[in-house]
C-alpha cells in the first residue's frame, strides 16, 4: 500500500511525474470524498486522487538510484522481435505504456525507435514513441540520481545502442505488414 506523504514525488502511470500538493475534501454530488492533489510537472495539471486509490491507479514513488542504474541497463540491451502485425504490435505497445512500469516502457521505446529507422512511423506509433521517451526522461531527471545533465541525450544514445544489437529476421516483411 502507497502511502502519499506532501511533498513526495510519484509517478502516474502514462501520466509522468507527480508531486503530492495538498490533502483535502472534495464535494462529489451528495458525497465527500478525501483524497490528494497531485501536480504533473510536465503539464503543471492537476489530478485530485481518492485516498483508497493511489494503489489501484498503480501510482507508485519513483525509481532510487539503483533501479535507475538497471533501467539505464535495460536500455542499452537488445529486445525481441517486432510483431509484425501492427494492430497487436500497437495494442502490446499501449498496454505496455498504461502499466506505468519503466522496463516496459523502455522496452517500447527500443523498438519504436528501431522501428523509425525502417519505415515512417505512423502518427499513433510516434505518439506513444514521444510518450515513451518522456516518461523515461522525466523520472531520471527527477529521481536525482548523478546520472548528468543532459539525461536525454544519454537515453537516445542507449536506445541507440539497443537498435545497433538488434537484427530482424526480415526488416522487408515488417514494413510491408504495417501497410
Amino acid at each position: 500500500m502507497i502511502k502519499l506523504v506532501i511533498g513526495q514525488k510519484v509517478a502516474y502511470p502514462n501520466q509522468g511525474v507527480c508531486v503530492v500538493e495538498s490533502h483535502s475534501d472534495l464535494k462529489l454530488g451528495d458525497n465527500i470524498v478525501s483524497g490528494f492533489s497531485l501536480r504533473l510537472l510536465g503539464d503543471r495539471s492537476t489530478i485530485f486522487v481518492p485516498d483508497d486509490s493511489a494503489q489501484s491507479l498503480g501510482i507508485r514513488p519513483i525509481f532510487n538510484s539503483r533501479q535507475c542504474r538497471e533501467l539505464l541497463a535495460d536500455l542499452e540491451k537488445d529486445f525481441d522481435n517486432l510483431p509484425a502485425d501492427w494492430k497487436s504490435r500497437s495494442k502490446e505497445f499501449i498496454d505496455k505504456v498504461r502499466s506505468g512500469d519503466l522496463f516496459q516502457i523502455a522496452d517500447v521505446l527500443k523498438k519504436l525507435t528501431y522501428l523509425s529507422r525502417v519505415k515512417k512511423l505512423s502518427f499513433r506509433e510516434q505518439t506513444l514513441l514521444d510518450k515513451a521517451r518522456f516518461l523515461i526522461v522525466s523520472e531520471l531527471a527527477n529521481a536525482r540520481v548523478a546520472i548528468g545533465k543532459h539525461i536525454d541525450s544519454l537515453v537516445e544514445q542507449l536506445v541507440d545502442n539497443a537498435c545497433s544489437k538488434h537484427v530482424e529476421p526480415s526488416a522487408h516483411s515488417m514494413s510491408t505488414a504495417a501497410h
